[in-house]
């Protein structure tokens, strides 16, 4: 879930409750503002054809350097990645799974760089943790997930993970702090390595709650976002993603 800006208050108007929002009986009124933007998303909707291929076609597309995302859902954050930050993320994750036997990748809410992990890299072993069910397409390679819920998960995904790669779907400690619990679900008690892409503003939380530090490379997304994103990871990169950020 790649990510929110400033759609994130109509996402809020238009979405169902989640996370303890309270319900009241009056009917819901958008502003002519917040309609409009509504009116042109589902125009937008009506327009899109592009679909993911399944996971197992994927492989199949190498002559192709051109890779198709379903359509973006606001109202579930969704703001896909640039293909050069996708593209240098899942590099960056195929370059450390060679530090492990049998390496398994666990993706939190960042459907893009799944895609883009399994088109360089066919053979690597990728979990995709998900709210929208059209990934269900992959198969026993997606898991539903909710981060309301952070340890509903099945137990044969309980540490087994070497990489893990998280995008909370909000910019708020309370979100961070969930998706936390779930990095812990998954990470192997004996050696994991953590690579979280969420907001500048999530600076002092990342590092307080998981322990890591930004790099130089900046994520970009599609979507052009207003907020500022940095990818903050648990390991040292050496020169690799420009390298750790001084001071950090």
């Amino acid at each position: 879930m790649e990510k929110e800006d400033e759609l994130q208050n109509l996402n809020g108007q238009v979405s169902a409750p989640r996370d303890g929002d309270v319900e009241d009986d009056d009917p819901l009124v958008l502003s002519s503002q917040a309609l409009a933007a509504l009116q042109e998303f589902l125009a937008d909707q009506n327009k899109a054809v592009a679909s993911t291929p399944p996971a197992s076609s994927i492989a199949g597309e190498e002559a192709s350097d051109k890779v198709e995302l379903v359509t973006e859902d606001w109202r579930l954050s969704q703001f896909w990645y640039e293909p050069e930050t996708a593209e240098t993320v899942a590099e960056e994750v195929v370059t450390l799974s060679s530090r492990f036997s049998g390496c398994r990748v666990a993706c939190i809410a960042c459907p893009t760089l799944y895609v883009y992990l399994k088109k360089k890299d066919p053979s690597l072993e990728v979990q995709l943790l998900e709210y929208d069910m059209r990934f269900e397409r992959y198969g026993n390679e997606f898991t539903f997930y909710d981060y309301n819920e952070p340890e509903d998960l099945p137990l044969q995904l309980k540490h087994c993970f070497h990489i893990i790669v998280a995008d909370p779907p909000y910019l708020s400690r309370e979100c961070l702090e969930r998706v936390s619990q779930t990095i812990s679900f998954l990470a192997s008690p004996v050696d994991s390595l953590l690579l979280l892409l969420t907001g500048e503003v999530q600076r002092e939380h990342a590092a307080e709650l998981l322990g890591v530090r930004p790099c130089v490379f900046k994520p970009h997304h599609s979507s052009k976002l207003g907020n500022e994103f940095r990818l903050f990871i648990s390991y040292d990169p050496g020169t690799r993603l420009g390298g750790l950020e001084e001071g950090s």
